[in-house]
């Protein structure tokens, strides 16, 4: 009676933690310059119209997002500033990415929590002889991937603005992530950006997902 529970706790704790583990994943990898040097050039991608050109966004947009994963204070960005000598992000826009990059530090703590969890089970249960289980658990999981990300995906095609307006209510105080289209920040990730970026997370965690599930059915049919 107690092993079972044991199995049934492990699996279920590796196939709720999955969907989870595998957007975090996707989020991280394009939280990246490489990722906005792409958007930028395409098609469709709209022109600033306060006269930011190509150059210019891939320029600023590189130490911005990189701020989000280096150990530097705000004062890596404060300091930035256009040939002119104007800063290049006003106060708001720089206490908007202090708690944008507390929320990036958290999920990547959480994800790195999350690994070991699930990575202390996986090698536990393989010494028990609970293989089959642990891998019927990872297939579970790879569908609850595709489960979630289908539903957001579903969001986003149909009411995108709201989505991204209840996610930054969920992590952010009100009134402090709102910026006039002439600001830095919006001129650098404009609505397009962010909706690009919701599908590409959307994307490349189906991949994860029907990977996770293909391997498992792999290891479950040898």
């Amino acid at each position: 009676m107690k092993k079972n529970l044991t199995i049934k706790l492990f699996g279920w704790t590796i196939t709720c933690l999955m969907p989870f583990i595998v957007i975090m994943i996707s989020i991280r990898m394009l939280i990246s310059p490489a990722f906005a040097q792409i958007e930028y050039q395409l098609p469709g991608f709209p022109d600033d119209p306060y006269g930011f050109t190509l150059e210019d966004r891939q320029k600023w947009s590189k130490p911005s997002i990189k701020y989000l994963v280096n150990h530097e204070g705000i004062s890596y960005l404060s300091a930035l500033q256009f040939e002119s000598g104007e800063e290049i992000f006003n106060e708001g826009e720089l206490g908007h990415m202090v708690d944008v990059k507390r929320v990036v530090t958290g999920m990547r703590i959480a994800l790195f929590s999350a690994m070991l969890v699930i990575s202390g089970i996986t090698l536990a249960a393989i010494k028990k002889g609970l293989k089959t289980s642990i891998v019927v658990a990872y297939r579970r999981g790879g569908w609850g991937v595709i489960g979630l990300i289908l539903l957001i995906l579903g969001f986003v095609t149909l009411n995108f603005s709201k989505l991204f307006t209840n996610f930054h209510k969920i992590f952010f105080e009100s009134g402090t992530w709102q910026f006039l289209t002439s600001d830095t920040l919006i001129r650098l990730f404009p609505m397009r950006f962010w909706q690009d970026a919701f599908i590409f997370v959307g994307v490349i965690s189906l991949i994860l997902g029907i990977a996770t599930i293909l391997v498992s059915n792999k290891l479950l049919d040898s």
